[in-house]
């Protein structure tokens, strides 16, 4: 097993990314059923460029981007440098794709997707994963998203998805709500091969303590390349299933008000503490595409406070914290008692 990565690898990745980017647009344009992609190619002065689809005004997708991006220069951001301080003084290279959908119907979560790779003179890793975050939950509709990531983690090593829910958890969190973003998903990064799965900042946290326990998982190159494009094909069979399910679920004004607020929790998690938002910013990327994860309209309410045992009170209780969704008894009963479960 090599820990190197193996002859043409930026053009391999590329090229799994872009056909990533295709495969969900076309998915992604069958679902919606009436808009289509509008494609826009973009170059970065200081080196590399992309490609933007975004769908709008969409029967199904309010507003949906899929960026693929591939940039490269000579001098790395201090966010980088901080976490990976071996990659200083190295000219380096960094290709993804990522994807924000925002529905129009409350009752279909808002998604998103990262894919992707870089390399730094010696350094290099892949990172990614996908989490959902719905308004009006349901948890069947929460235990396929994360049936199939599991499905798609245990094709490389059984013990993944154990260190990446939790890491998604950890990380889709806002800090200053007290509060997870949606109800997670897969979360990983910095993976090199040197055996170590979780590389993230909270010591104290599930994900380190459970990466500790397993001990190390030897991936090699073609292992993560492949766990990327594993994770990357689960996603439509986990997200089309809950939006032909809720495509024609009847919504009120009001509850279309709870998603305008609820999206305003987005706006703050991807301004304030994304990492991704942060690097392209950093690296002078093209802000129309960075910012593309933005809805198009959100809300904030000063002192929102909602009705005992509704519908949104229950999203903040249950499913705005971390759960085991797919072996809690009592969470699938309580669900069901409150008819929520299907």
């Amino acid at each position: 097993m090599t820990n190197k990565p193996p002859h043409k690898s930026r053009e391999k990745v590329k090229e799994l990314l872009l056909n990533l980017q295709e495969n969900i647009c076309n998915g992604l344009e069958k679902l919606d059923g009436q808009e289509k992609f509008n494609r826009e190619s973009w170059i970065r002065p200081e080196g590399g460029g992309g490609i933007s689809k975004v769908l709008k005004n969409g029967l199904v997708f309010e507003q949906a981007g899929v960026n693929f991006s591939e940039v490269y220069g000579k001098q790395l951001p201090e966010s980088i440098i901080s976490q990976r301080p071996e990659a200083k003084g190295h000219e380096w290279f960094a290709t993804g794709t990522s994807m924000v959908l925002h529905p129009r119907n409350p009752f279909i979560p808002t998604v998103h997707l990262n894919y992707r790779y870089f390399e730094a003179g010696p350094v290099w890793w892949f990172g990614g994963g996908a989490d959902l975050t719905p308004f009006y939950p349901y948890l069947s509709d929460v235990k396929n998203f994360h049936k199939k990531h599991l499905d798609a983690c245990n094709k490389i090593n059984i013990n993944l998805h154990k260190v990446f829910k939790p890491w998604c958890d950890e990380y889709f969190y806002l800090k200053h709500r007290k509060e997870s973003r949606g109800i997670g998903g897969i979360f990983y990064d910095y993976q090199d091969g040197s055996g170590e799965i979780y590389k993230g900042n909270n010591q104290n946290g599930d994900a380190n303590r459970i990466s500790k326990e397993i001990g190390e998982i030897n991936l090699s190159w073609e292992d993560l390349y492949l766990l990327a494009e594993n994770c990357g094909n689960a996603f439509l069979p986990a997200y089309e299933p809950i939006v032909l399910k809720r495509i024609n679920h009847p919504y009120s004004e009001d509850e279309r008000e709870f998603q305008l607020y609820r999206r305003g929790r987005y706006v703050e998690f991807n301004l304030v503490w994304d990492r991704g938002t942060i690097f392209g910013l950093q690296t002078n990327g093209r802000t129309e595409s960075i910012l593309m994860s933005l809805p198009p309209l959100a809300r904030w309410e000063y002192g929102h406070n909602s009705i005992k045992n509704s519908r949104e009170d229950l999203l903040t209780k249950i499913f705005t914290k971390p759960q085991d969704w797919l072996n809690d008894i009592d969470l699938e009963k309580y669900c069901k008692e409150k008819n929520i479960y299907d």
